[in-house]
């Protein structure tokens, strides 16, 4: 047997050794982690990806933490993949979610990922895809993927999750970040961490009053729940409110429209970094300084340069 089928093996058989290593292949673009993430695809689509969204501060990581052990007590298990920003010298996760998940963190039916978000736009990390698939073929029952945290462009988690969490916080001084550049429309779940601030009854209201003018009619009417995640108050009405989500994905139909988007989108990204990497090979970055260095004279405009450098694949 051969050590990449040995280490498929062993991810499929629950070793968190080989996972963890399997992950750092995808997250460093190994030559095999291809290889591996095409053999684990059959064994994939069985996990709940839920997004865990909102800006900072709002309390996400205490959510994700609580969330998880009433998973855990409901008999789930649970894999955790938290983006955090990047580190600019190490290009890793700054804030590493893994320290502050202390009440999971032993628990050996959850594993936990931090993963840096190397300045990726949308609260993702472009291989966030590849961590979810591997803890799915894994056999994790409820994967939650929790963003930067960036505010108004946290919308490509509706593309990676089935259930998209938003969280909010009173007294930020920006009561709605919702409202903002369509991240109320990706709402599943509205969550009002740290209730027991004032204001929290005036954010839900103002929630409730925002959802009434959304155009936008899937069926669901997303609840907006009060938490108070350090204490454990609200976490399982907002578990309740994920799975009950779920249901109404599988009733509907709608479960498989939205992982088609997710395999639509996930595809086109992976077109996107195979271009750019092809360019970058085969050019060996010659004709791209050439290019920007005409463009700081002025001889040549940015439209017409990416004419130039993407002439090869034409």
């Amino acid at each position: 047997m051969d050590s990449l089928t040995n280490l498929l093996t062993r991810v499929l058989s629950g070793d968190r050794r080989a996972v963890a290593r399997l992950m750092t292949m995808a997250e460093n673009g190994d030559a095999g982690a291809r290889e591996a993430m095409a053999k684990l695809h059959p064994h994939t689509g069985k996990a709940h990806i839920v997004g865990i969204t909102g800006p900072p501060g709002s309390g996400k990581s205490t959510l994700v933490d609580k969330l998880a052990l009433e998973f855990r007590r409901l008999g789930k298990s649970v894999g955790i993949i938290a983006v955090d920003p990047t580190s600019p010298f190490t290009g890793g996760a700054l804030l590493g979610d893994r320290i502050r998940m202390n009440a999971i963190a032993l628990d050996r039916n959850v594993f936990i990922r931090s993963m840096g978000s190397r300045g990726h736009l949308g609260g993702l990390a472009s291989k966030t895809g590849d961590l979810v698939r591997i803890l799915d073929a894994h056999g994790k029952d409820v994967i939650l993927v929790e963003t930067v945290g960036a505010g108004q462009s946290e919308v490509e988690i509706v593309r990676t999750a089935h259930t998209t969490v938003i969280v909010e916080v009173p007294g930020l001084g920006d009561d709605i970040q919702a409202i903002k550049a369509g991240i109320l429309e990706i709402g599943d779940v509205f969550v009002v961490n740290k209730a027991d601030l004032g204001g929290a009854d005036e954010t839900a209201r103002e929630l409730d009053t925002m959802l009434d003018m959304n155009p936008v009619d899937t069926g669901w009417r997303p609840p907006i729940l009060q938490t108070v995640a350090k204490s454990d108050t609200g976490i399982l009405e907002v578990v309740d409110a994920i799975t009950s989500h779920m249901d109404h994905l599988k009733e509907t139909g709608n479960l498989k429209d939205r992982v088609r988007e997710r395999e639509k989108t996930n595809l086109l990204e992976l077109v996107r970094d195979r271009v750019v990497d092809s360019l970058m090979e085969n050019d060996n970055e010659r004709g791209l300084e050439d290019l920007v260095d005409s463009i700081m004279k002025y001889e040549l405009d940015p439209h017409t340069a990416a004419e130039r450098f993407l002439k090869p694949i034409r």
